[in-house]
């Protein structure tokens, strides 16, 4: 694939979701590449019929549970600090579903392909917690105001249309052809110099990295706030019982 590296999210059985194990790898693979001088672009798919599912809630339940648990060595901070300061083109290619931050990284990456078959969702407010990984600034810039505050409040799908049409996607491609197209328009920008294309991401990203270094704070800020809460106690069993929750009489 010459100077374009693959890297695929690879818990097929659990939808690829994130446990620590899966945060911890996909950084120290992105930190390999960003220190690797015969890599130009990053392109990053899901192994199997899913892109993520998010953060691996059953991990999540075990992590407040148990006070002996030990978390990675990067975790989901490190994830988000390395995607926000990576300095060379990352591509997204989505290839089915997409939940918290398998949605939210499309807000960290310079393209995004979605297959037409894939949907996303940010299951936030149904977990009674807050957005992640910028995506409460991210969002608003790529897709608008009422559009990212739908996707974020209402953890409701979205179609890869309605996330084209928004402009959370760049190309929505049929599902056979996904990897080729996002693949060849990688390869493109594979053939520029890699010391133009880090100049030229620098200058679309330096405006706005503070701002994106903000969000993410503030963000940490009130997920630690919600997270243990009533709401999100009963949304975790909620999940672990496979029923809507109930947060009618929780008062919050």
């Amino acid at each position: 694939m010459g100077r374009v590296q693959l890297l695929r999210l690879n818990r097929p059985e659990a939808k690829n979701a994130f446990n620590e194990a899966q945060y911890d790898s996909l950084t120290e693979l992105l930190i390999e590449a960003e220190n690797d001088s015969t890599v130009a672009v990053v392109v990053i798919t899901g192994q199997g019929d899913s892109f993520s599912s998010g953060t691996d809630v059953v991990e999540l339940a075990q992590r407040m549970a148990d006070p002996s648990f030990t978390p990675g060595k990067h975790g989901f901070p490190g994830l988000a600090d390395t995607l926000v300061n990576f300095s060379k083109p990352l591509i997204c290619a989505v290839n089915g579903i997409g939940l918290g931050i398998g949605v939210t990284i499309l807000g960290l990456s310079d393209l995004v392909f979605m297959a037409k078959s894939a949907r996303v969702k940010c299951p936030f407010t149904d977990l009674a917690l807050a957005p992640e990984a910028a995506s409460s600034f991210t969002f608003p810039a790529i897709m608008g105001l009422q559009n990212a505050t739908w996707t974020l409040l209402s953890s409701e799908w979205l179609t890869a249309e309605e996330c084209y049409s928004m402009g959370l996607a760049f190309k929505l491609c049929s599902d056979d052809e996904l990897m080729d197209v996002a693949m060849k328009h990688a390869q493109v920008l594979a053939a520029k110099p890699i010391s133009s294309l880090i100049a030229s991401k620098k200058l679309i990203m330096d405006p706005i990295r503070k701002k994106i270094q903000e969000a993410r704070e503030h963000e940490d800020g009130a997920f630690a706030k919600l997270l243990g809460k009533p709401a999100n106690l009963e949304a975790l069993q909620a999940f672990a019982e496979k029923r809507d929750p109930d947060f009618s009489s929780l008062g919050e």
